[in-house]
This record gives structure tokens, C-alpha cells and sequence, in this order.
């Protein structure tokens, strides 16, 4: 076993160091796991030879003794909330109070506070106010300029500045986070940083911007403008998603009534080789020993046998924060990683020879990308997929269909499931052309070999007005589906089933909207069980059209639901079964004369 990184002076000790060079704090419980960022974080600092120590989940009600206990680094202070959205993490889609938390030991809530980035790094520039802090990860990834907050109900400033901290690093920034440290571990002073590429900085308002001759400048409205004028922030909104799908991209530039912020340029996707690199770090993919009495971590405990095979998603829908973060170009690891990392798995001492996942963010996308990549340096479509799929992206399955297959032949694998959400639009021929016989061998295979009996895909809705906004493709593809997963199971007669996720209160979603999502599931013979709530969250283009009412790219108005009560309403259509819903349901199809759709779902007769 590895040693974990050091969450003590006494851990610290026993290494040889007598200080760090870099402490990063996080919200979550410390799990040296690749599907943990502290931990990768953490190990690519570690790689570059520095010390570096880490404080999870520290206690910031009371004398702040967690923020002192290693203290001062030589390079900076690192800050990220988690892997999670900490508001996500803690609130329903009905701002209820969550009684759980699957990123702390037992599950139990309460372990980090809202906005820990915020918290955090206004404590740490409070005591250390000299030493550089970091943040980053998705919670500042998805705040990284002034965004509609759905908590509060307003426009919030982009996080760097609400945090006080000296720099974000957005998205996925391990090589950000070496050529960080690299260049203070050299001695360039921190306050002179302000060209590398997948950081957001901020100037003082009478300081000129710092010169590159690399970047164009792109001036966004001001935080002032878009808090007050929602055209205006509808502008800058569609300035901010354009180029953040470009591979090369220009800067941004925001103003605040002091000062202004500067979102530098991302990377180009990282190479397979990077990749790789990353996944090869000495991880021990279990919790640090200081959690081996506590009860286990739910997070952890779903992943800890899981492999993630690629990065990034094309797939744009509209409410998905993925692309922030992660990005919309696809970066897959080679089959010689992945293989070695399985054969690790099957080393840990309660491993039963069940691989838990082998996808990514969309599970079929392995190695799929540009055919002609000069054409993607400038596009800014958000999606591959949607409307069409482009014509310069490469669907082969081939890849995918290979490792699965070699996975699958292991002599110490029993089952290697697929749960990860799968594009299966992708694989149909009547929607992507040129799909053929590796995606027809792709569904088979995952349908036949790695489902645990219930594949699970998500349609989100079954209206095309809804789907349209929503950059999802016709529910007639789920259909289309549903007859392969029947035709494969009868075959091979197995006894699974297909399980639909669905969205409500999704911008552009009325009550008649979701009766006839319940009458046409019900002709299905389906009872939705993976339903969910539309829960806004910044960056994306679902909030945006939330916080507006409008398409930030047409003007078009668009039906928004914001209340409780109309909430509810339309969540109760998912349940239509259930009779303690029924007069509630006929009540409301009466009133937008839709009495219709009552016999549709409650005579037996029918259809």
C-alpha cells in the first residue's frame, strides 16, 4: 500500500517534512481514489515532487483550530467544496434540507457548511492573509462569473470574487496545478501569474489587463448589468457558452464596481498519454485510515470498485453542468491503462470480481472525437449530438465494443457492469448514420452482458417541444430502444427491464405536457420509479432560461415553472397510478381543458 497524503504534522513527521508546500482543503471526506479531485489533486501535486497535506471536511464553527493545524504552506492554500455541488449536496430541487450526505462517513449531514469555497477561503485569507488561495472544482468551476444563484434567488458575483481568494482554477486542472506549482517552486512571484491558461484572476479596476499576445479579449457585460438587466444577462451568458465549447478560445473579462475578472482561456484537451498519467498515480482507492473505524462512506462505497474510461461529454443537453467542468471534447485513456487499473482492482482484499462501472459521463463516447479536430478549435455549438449528430464526429464503437469484450474475458472478472447513462441515440442508425454493426453489437453486448438486470437510460421527457429545449433528441429513439431490449432479452431470455429517468418542472414543461408524459408511459406499460425535480444550477443553460423566462439565444419566451405548489403538480403526473393522486390529477387536466388526457390514464379500457 501507498502512503496516503498527510492529513496531520504527525503524518507529516513520519515522511521527514517539517512543512508543506501546498494544503488543500476540501468538503468532502479524504478518499485516495481517482474519482475523488482532492485526491487527484493532491497526488499530481505530489508528482511533482512537493509536499503537500490535506484537511477534509474541517470544522468551521468553532475556534478554527482545523485551519491552523498544519499551517502555513510555502506555495499556496488549494480550496474545493467536493465533488458535488455543496447546495446541490444539501437542498432538495424544493430548497428542502437534506438529512444526508454520501461524501461523509455514515452518510451523515452537517460536516460542511453552503458555499464551503466561500467559507473556507475567507477563513484562510482571515489568518493567513499574505499566503495565495486556491480554489477550484466544480462548485468555482460552475461560478466562475456572475451566474444566477436558484438559493438565493439572485444574481451572485463570480465566486472568485465573493470567496476572497487569490486565483480559481476551473475545470478539470490537474495540468493547471503543475504548471502552478512549477513555476512558484521556480520563485515566480504568484501576483505576476496572471497569463496561464484555466484560471480566473482578478484586477484591481485602475490596473491595466495583463498583455498576451496568445488570446483575444472578449468583454462581458458587467456584474452591475447582468444583476439588473436580464437581456444583459442573457448576452453575457451565450458570450460565456460559446466559448467555453471552443477549444480555442479567447479571454473574458468581467467588471465589478472595484475591480474585474479575467477568465483565461482553457487548455486544449489534455492527450491519452496525460491522461493516462493521472490514472496511474499511486492510488490506494481507499478511505485514509483515520475513517476505518467509522461507519462506511456511501459515495465511496458505489464507486470504489468502478472505472472511469474517458472525460468530458458532447452530448450539450441543456441541464447538465458536465461540459463546465469536465468540457465538451472527449478525452479517453488507452486500453493498456484501464486494463492495468482493473488488474489493480482485482488485487484489493474484498473485491469480488464485480467491476461496478466501466463508462464515463456518457458511457459510450470512448474515444469518440473530431474526425478533422481544426474544425473544433472554433466551433461553438454546445452539442455533437443535437439537433443532428455532426458530421465531423466520429460514433465508432469499435473501441468501446473491444475493452468491454476484454474486460469481459478476464479470468478474475465475474461482471463488469455498465451503469454509467448511455447516448443511446448514438447507436441507433434511424437518428445517427452512421451508426452499423459495432453499435448494434454495443447495445446487445451491454444490454445481454453488463446490466445488472435493469438498464437504466434517460429520455428525461417524451414531448419534443420539451426536448427541444432541454437539446435532448425525439422520445420515438427511446421507443426504438425499447424494442432492441426486448427483442435481445426474449432471446436470450433474460429477465430484465428498462428503466427510464425523467425530468419535471424542466423550463418549457407544462401540466399538459407531463399528462401526456404519463398517458404515453402508461401506454408503454412503464410505472416511473428514476424521476427527479429540475433543480437550476449556474452555468448552465436551463438556469439561465429559469432565471429569464426567455432563450438567451432567440428571445423566445419560455413557460417556467418557480413555485412550490406548481411543482408538485407536475411531479404528481408521474405517480397518476396511485389513487390517492387521481381526483388531484383530473382536477388539474379540467382546468386547461384537457379532458382527454383523463380517459387516457384512468380507463382501463384504454388504450
Amino acid at each position: 500500500m501507498h502512503k496516503f497524503l498527510p492529513v496531520s504534522i504527525r503524518e507529516a513527521s513520519e515522511r521527514g517534512w517539517d512543512d508543506f508546500d501546498v494544503i488543500l482543503f476540501t468538503g468532502d471526506a479524504y478518499v485516495d481514489h481517482p474519482a475523488f479531485g482532492a485526491a487527484v489533486i493532491g497526488r499530481v501535486i505530489e508528482d511533482e515532487g512537493l509536499k503537500i497535506g490535506i484537511v477534509p471536511q474541517p470544522n468551521w464553527r468553532d475556534d478554527l483550530r482545523d485551519f491552523k493545524k498544519l499551517g502555513k504552506p510555502n506555495l499556496f492554500f488549494g480550496v474545493t467544496a467536493g465533488n458535488m455541488d455543496s447546495m446541490v449536496n444539501h437542498y432538495t430541487a424544493m430548497k428542502r434540507r437534506r438529512s444526508d450526505d454520501a461524501y461523509s462517513p455514515g452518510g451523515r449531514a452537517g460536516f460542511r457548511p453552503d458555499y464551503p469555497t466561500i467559507v473556507y477561503a475567507r477563513i484562510l485569507k482571515k489568518i493567513y492573509p499574505d499566503t495565495p488561495v486556491v480554489i477550484g472544482g466544480i462548485e468555482a468551476s460552475m461560478r466562475r462569473i456572475a451566474h444566477y444563484d436558484y438559493w438565493s434567488n439572485r444574481v451572485e458575483p463570480s465566486i472568485l470574487i465573493s470567496s476572497g481568494a487569490d486565483m480559481l482554477l476551473y475545470g478539470m486542472a490537474g495540468q493547471t496545478v503543475r504548471t502552478l506549482a512549477g513555476l512558484l517552486t521556480k520563485g515566480v512571484p504568484f501576483a505576476s501569474l496572471d497569463n496561464l491558461p484555466q484560471t480566473v484572476i482578478k484586477k484591481q479596476k485602475e490596473k491595466e489587463l495583463p498583455q498576451s499576445r496568445k488570446w483575444g479579449t472578449i468583454n462581458l457585460p458587467s456584474f452591475l448589468e447582468v444583476g439588473s438587466d436580464q437581456r444583459k444577462f442573457s448576452e453575457a451568458f451565450v458570450i460565456f457558452e460559446r466559448e467555453s465549447n471552443k477549444i480555442i478560445s479567447s479571454r473574458l473579462v468581467q467588471q465589478y464596481p472595484d475591480s474585474c475578472i479575467i477568465v483565461n482561456p482553457q487548455l486544449p484537451p489534455v492527450s491519452t498519454e496525460e491522461l493516462d498519467r493521472e490514472f496511474g498515480l499511486p492510488f490506494n482507492r481507499l478511505p485514509h485510515p483515520k475513517y476505518f473505524r467509522k461507519p462506511p462512506i456511501p459515495a465511496y462505497e458505489m464507486i470504489k470498485f468502478s472505472v472511469n474510461l474517458h472525460r468530458g461529454c458532447f452530448g450539450g443537453c441543456s441541464f447538465c453542468a458536465i461540459s463546465m467542468h469536465q468540457g465538451k471534447h472527449v478525452i479517453s485513456r488507452s486500453e493498456r491503462s484501464v486494463m492495468e487499473e482493473i488488474e489493480h482492482i482485482s488485487k484489493l482484499p474484498d473485491f469480488k470480481g464485480v467491476i461496478s462501472d466501466l463508462g464515463g459521463p456518457s458511457a459510450n463516447m470512448y474515444r469518440m472525437k473530431g474526425i478533422n479536430v481544426e474544425l473544433c478549435n472554433n466551433c461553438t455549438k454546445p452539442s455533437c449530438a443535437w439537433p443532428s449528430v455532426c458530421k465531423n464526429l466520429d460514433t465508432d464503437h469499435g473501441s468501446i465494443v473491444s475493452i468491454l469484450q476484454k474486460v469481459k474475458d478476464l479470468p478474475y472478472i465475474k461482471k463488469a457492469f455498465v451503469t454509467s447513462g448511455i447516448r443511446y441515440d448514438l447507436c441507433l442508425k434511424s437518428y445517427n448514420r452512421k451508426a452499423g454493426a459495432a453499435e448494434k453489437e454495443y447495445l446487445q453486448n451491454v444490454i445481454t452482458y453488463h446490466t445488472s438486470g435493469r438498464l437504466k437510460v434517460a429520455p428525461e421527457h417524451t414531448q419534443d417541444r420539451v426536448l427541444n429545449v432541454m437539446r435532448k433528441p425525439s422520445f420515438n429513439l427511446f421507443r426504438e430502444l425499447t424494442e432492441i431490449f426486448k427483442s435481445t432479452i426474449s432471446k436470450k431470455e433474460l429477465n430484465y427491464e428498462i428503466i427510464p429517468y425523467f425530468i419535471s418542472s424542466h423550463p418549457g414543461t407544462t401540466y399538459s405536457d407531463m399528462a401526456e408524459l404519463a398517458a404515453v408511459t402508461r401506454e408503454m406499460g412503464l410505472k416511473l420509479e428514476q424521476v427527479q425535480d429540475f433543480t437550476p444550477t449556474p452555468g448552465t443553460l436551463s438556469s439561465a432560461i429559469y432565471h429569464t423566462g426567455k432563450d438567451p439565444y432567440t428571445g423566445r419566451k419560455i413557460n417556467v415553472v418557480s413555485t412550490e405548489m406548481e411543482k408538485r403538480n407536475q411531479n404528481i403526473f408521474f405517480f397518476w397510478y396511485k389513487k390517492e393522486n387521481r381526483k388531484r390529477i383530473e382536477n388539474l387536466l379540467k382546468s386547461i381543458n384537457r379532458q382527454d388526457l383523463i380517459k387516457k390514464l384512468f380507463d382501463r379500457r384504454y388504450p
